[in-house]
Parts: C-alpha cells; structure tokens; sequence
C-alpha cells in the first residue's frame, strides 16, 4: 500500500458505496475514482477508500506578480499580488503557454516542486508588499488543499486571494471557498462546445454554469478573458454570441479582457491573431453592451486602459502591465460621476 504520511488529505469528496471507490467532487468531471488510480488531473488519488492530494506540498511556482498581469483590471488596480502554482491541470489544451508545469503530470507522471507551508507563502506575500495571493500559472482547483489552507491565513493578514483559472469548478468548490477567495479571473475560451471537446479535451457548458453561478449567488468579483485563435473562435457570430452570453448572464460591468493568440505547445500551425480581428471583436463587445473590454497581448494599444462608459475619460491609463495614472475617485468618474465597477479601485 501507498504511504500515506505525508500526503495531505483532499478536500470534496465522499466516498461512493461501491467498494472503496470515491466521488470527487472539486471540478465538474466529477471523477468515479477506483482504489489506487488517480482522477483526471493525476494529482489526486484515492488510496484505501481516501482520496489525497499529491501536488500539496509541490509549488512549482511562487514570485510577485502585477495584479494586472492575471489579469485583473478592476481588482486592487497597480497593486502586487503574490502568485503561486502547483503541478496539473484538468483541461488538456492544445495551446496552453504554461504546458511545461500544467501538462507534466497528465503526459508523464511528474509533480515537482518544493514543499513550502502555506505560512511561508503568506509571510512571503507580507514581505514583498503584495495586497493578495494568486492561485495561478495552472489551474489552481486542482491544488484547492493548498490554496484554502493560504487563503484563510492570508485573510488573517488583510490580504486578499484570487484565482485564475477554467471556471470548471463544482458548484461545491465555488461555496467552499466563497469565504476566503475575493476575484477570479475565468477563460471563457471560446462560444462552442466543439471547440472545448477538440482544443481542450473539456466541456463548454459547466464553465457558462461556474459563470451564472459566481454572478448570481457570491460577492467574488471576476472578469473574464477569451483567447482569440484565428480561425477557431473569431467568428463575428461567435463573438458576438459569447459577447450577448456575458451581458445576459453576469451584466455589463463585467470586464471581458480580448487576448491575442501566438502559436506554442501543440498548437504551432498558425499565425498570431490579426489586430484587426482583435479590434472587430472589441467594437462586437461594445455593441452588445458590455462597458470594460481590454485587449491583451498588445502592447501599447489604447484599449489596455479603462474610459469611463458614460462620459469617456480616460480613468486608468495603462502602458503593459504598468498604472501610469489612476484618475478614479470613491469608485467614481471624476468627470461626470458614474459609478465604475471593481473592488477597490
């Protein structure tokens, strides 16, 4: 039998009433995971009846980051947010540009890092002057023993949490962490079930569910990014489907971050997503209501900055990941005084 010594127990599950088999119950594959075998992220396995994490005490990542770098626009605005990842990943996508720690131990069985305690990382995010930690780099559900044990510490310290991640998580994964997790920031990779059954080995419909769900039943504040692939998800029809999707669902407060692609990982027969397929799909976003889009991956472009929806003045001016001015005053524009969205601005 496996040690289980020093392996930390998981979080969301029950066992199943056939034989040791156990339910996991973190993300929405939802993993009927036999005595000894792993679930889909291979760093969950369930030993004698229990199932256990085995990237716990495995940070393969941990350094200060731009908040804005996640990204997060309207969250904590020119702040540092301590970002820390751990090896695995429940989606399989074909482009993913962290492939080398999220796909390791789904291609060859590896989880590496250091076993560093959720103490440490919060004094670290102390002592680097961050104003919250992110669970980040891969998708942080697969490592959620980790990120509640840092979450409730970081609370503690007047720190906040955030995630960036597939939005695949359970309904269960989302209250269970509701106490601590303050943002989110969700790929909401495409409009079509083909393209996350294809690119992504995954399902479309339980992220527009994590989606619904966040918006209308938490105080976690998210935005939403969409990587445009030419040729995959850059239909007008498509956008402007996800576009309507976000306004009827969540609202148009929501900021909808628009990013290019560049070819990497498996998805290398293609070229960059042309900047006038990034600017159609910005003015397809604001037709369709929505008052935040920025386009990422392209440096220097105007619409890295936030304009006022009413009057548009510029509020928060940005040049990469930098805050060159923050005009915004009690969460208001100082020109005609509309309420602008976002925690903290």
């Amino acid at each position: 039998m496996v040690s289980t010594k020093n392996l930390k127990q998981a979080v969301l599950w029950e066992p199943s009433g056939e034989g040791k088999k156990v339910n996991c119950e973190l993300c929405n594959w939802r993993c009927l995971i036999d005595d000894g075998k792993l679930g889909r992220c291979m760093v969950r396995q369930n030993i004698a009846g229990v199932l256990y994490s085995l990237n716990y005490d495995k940070v393969c990542s941990a350094n200060p980051d731009p908040i804005e770098k996640k990204p997060l626009f309207h969250f904590q605005p020119g702040s540092r947010s301590f970002s820390i990842a751990a090896m695995g990943c429940n989606f399989r996508c074909e482009f993913c540009q962290n492939w080398q720690i999220s796909q390791a131990a789904i291609e060859n069985g590896r989880i590496e890092g250091q076993a560093i305690s959720p103490q440490q990382i919060v004094d670290a995010a102390v002592r680097s002057g961050c104003k919250s930690i992110a669970y980040t780099y891969t998708e942080p559900t697969i490592f959620m023993e980790l990120c509640n044990d840092c979450g409730r510490l970081a609370k503690e310290k007047g720190l906040t949490n955030v995630f960036v991640s597939n939005g695949f998580e359970t309904k269960e994964a989302i209250d269970f962490a509701a106490d601590w997790l303050d943002g989110i920031n969700i790929d909401l990779k495409a409009f079509s079930e083909d393209y996350y059954k294809r690119l992504c080995k995954a399902r479309l419909r339980p992220v527009l569910d994590t989606i619904r769900y966040i918006a209308k039943n938490t105080n976690i504040w998210f935005e939403i990014t969409t990587l445009l692939v030419p040729g995959e998800n850059d239909s007008e029809d498509e956008i402007k489907a996800l576009a309507d999707f976000i306004v009827n669902s969540a609202g148009p407060d929501v900021p909808w971050h628009i990013s290019r692609f560049h070819p990497q990982y498996k998805y290398t027969d293609s070229v960059p997503t042309p900047l006038a397929t990034m600017e159609a799909a910005y003015e397809i976003g604001k037709s369709a209501g929505l008052r935040y889009i920025y386009l990422g991956n392209v440096p220097g472009a105007k619409s890295e900055s936030t304009f006022c929806y009413n009057c548009g003045n510029m509020l928060i001016e940005r040049v990469g990941y930098r805050i060159v001015a923050n005009n915004v005053k009690d969460s208001k524009c100082p020109g005609c005084g509309a309420e602008i969205a976002g925690f903290e601005l």
